[in-house]
């Protein structure tokens, strides 16, 4: 995009300096330690002015008394009070600052604020926050944040709120998906959620974004930024401060205005942006953007069990997704092999003992049917057919269409469950959460 800011010191660092107290269990020192720890490849100095020794992950540094080099990035954890004299002091070796230190307009304290803004502007740095939870270039190996580390992936996660960001990283962990970015933007005194749409959305590493805002300081820049974002790739947003209590508590926890939600409904779907209402729904998305790019309206359902491929059926249809008219000659091939018993009509059921071989052949029978734009196959199997064949013959049918899975459940599928997400399949819990995922795909 054009004018568009590099924020490559933040994300792809060479060198790095930490500024606070390396005291363990101090911010500083938790940051340092995580960096170090996640394997961070460039150079690292900690800066404070009482000098000393600090030793983190087996190294012992030096703790420089002042800064006295240049680095890409300056991460300050520091008093408040004493951010905006330590940028103009450092500014001239820096190339962006972020500032972990709260103290500032979420307390009312614009001018500290403005100030901090001011002296970074002066020379020409760029800040992320003041009252944030730091950054992650995850592909530099750079875990610059005291929030937990995570697995390499396509998944950039864009948080106002550093502890909602926090939960978020710790939940995707559990959920099995990789991340390639962390931003925690805070208050959003100089960049904020615009820029970093603009600048994910031409990062290589990323292939959808998530984003978690409770308002914006732009509208009109906003939008643009957005509708640039989601010509690139899928832009995955939970707006908080809908509700009036809502807006009233996000002005009080970002400073920032929530703004009328019904403007922010309009904006998202005009730009094409997936909108989720809550934290499950963010990564059951983000799950299916790993996997596909989009998919089309008209679903076929493939079950081994009649409740759960009515459920699937129901929740599709309420989603505005078509429920595919298998062609005569597909009937006519499902016919061919399946047991008389079996329904082939759509959702088509394989009844309770299918095994490997009925589910690999069905999925590719209806997957060569010209009506069908996605499938969504349902397993609960029985106790005397492990779901690792099942899953098996998922990932070695031969078809080219988005195909969303939804093993349950618990300890009876969880062999199946990771020999898919092994082979890039990712599982979804409940009938309903793979029809929303197949949603999703279909809205781009």
């Amino acid at each position: 995009m054009e004018g568009r800011i590099n924020l490559d010191p933040f994300f792809y660092p060479n060198s790095v300096a930490v500024f606070g107290s390396f005291k363990p269990g101090a911010i500083a020192y938790e940051i340092l330690r995580n960096v170090m720890e996640g394997g961070f490849e460039g150079k690292l100095i900690p800066v404070n002015p009482k000098g000393g020794n600090v030793e983190v992950a087996g190294r012992r540094f030096e703790i420089r008394k002042k800064l006295d080099e240049p680095v890409d990035t300056a991460i300050i954890a520091v008093p408040a009070r004493i951010v905006p004299a330590l940028i103009d002091g450092i500014g001239h070796l820096i190339k962006g600052a972020v500032v972990i230190s709260a103290g500032f307009s979420e307390v009312g304290n614009e001018e500290l604020e403005r100030e901090l803004v001011e002296k970074a502007r002066k020379h020409g740095v760029r800040v992320i926050g003041p009252n944030c939870a730091g950054v992650f270039g995850v592909h530099g190996k750079f875990f610059g944040s005291f929030e937990v580390r995570v697995k390499p992936g396509g998944l950039t996660l864009v948080s106002q709120s550093g502890a909602f960001g926090g939960a978020a990283l710790a939940m995707g962990n559990d959920e099995g998906i990789g991340f390639s970015a962390f931003v925690s933007y805070g208050n959003a005194a100089d960049l904020n959620e615009s820029d970093f749409l603009e600048y994910f959305a031409d990062d290589p590493n990323t292939r959808a974004i998530a984003l978690y805002i409770e308002g914006v300081k732009n509208g009109r820049r906003f939008l643009k930024a957005l509708r640039y974002a989601t010509s690139k790739k899928p832009v995955i947003i939970l707006k908080a401060g809908k509700s009036a209590s809502g807006a009233r508590a996000a002005a009080s926890h970002t400073g920032s205005l929530a703004g009328s939600y019904e403007i922010y409904r309009a904006a998202f779907k005009q730009t094409g942006a997936i909108e989720v209402e809550e934290m499950e729904e963010l990564f059951d998305a983000a799950k299916a953007f790993e996997m596909y790019e989009k998919a089309g309206k008209r679903v076929a359902v493939i079950t081994n069990s009649g409740g759960p491929g009515v459920l699937a059926t129901d929740k599709l249809e309420r989603l505005g997704l078509g429920i595919a008219n298998l062609s005569e000659e597909t009937v006519e091939t499902l016919n061919s092999f399946l047991p008389p018993q079996c329904s082939v009509r759509n959702p088509v059921d394989l009844i309770a003992d299918a095994d490997y071989e009925r589910y690999k052949r069905t999925i590719e029978t209806v997957c060569r049917d010209e009506n069908v734009d996605s499938i969504l196959v349902i397993c609960v199997p029985p106790i005397f057919i492990p779901s690792g064949e099942i899953a098996k013959a998922v990932i070695e049918a031969d078809c080219s269409k988005p195909v969303v899975v939804n093993f349950m459940a618990g300890e009876l599928v969880r062999g199946g469950v990771r020999i898919l997400e092994e082979n890039g399949i990712k599982n979804f819990t409940t009938p309903e959460r793979a029809a929303k995922a197949l949603r999703w795909l279909s809205q781009r």
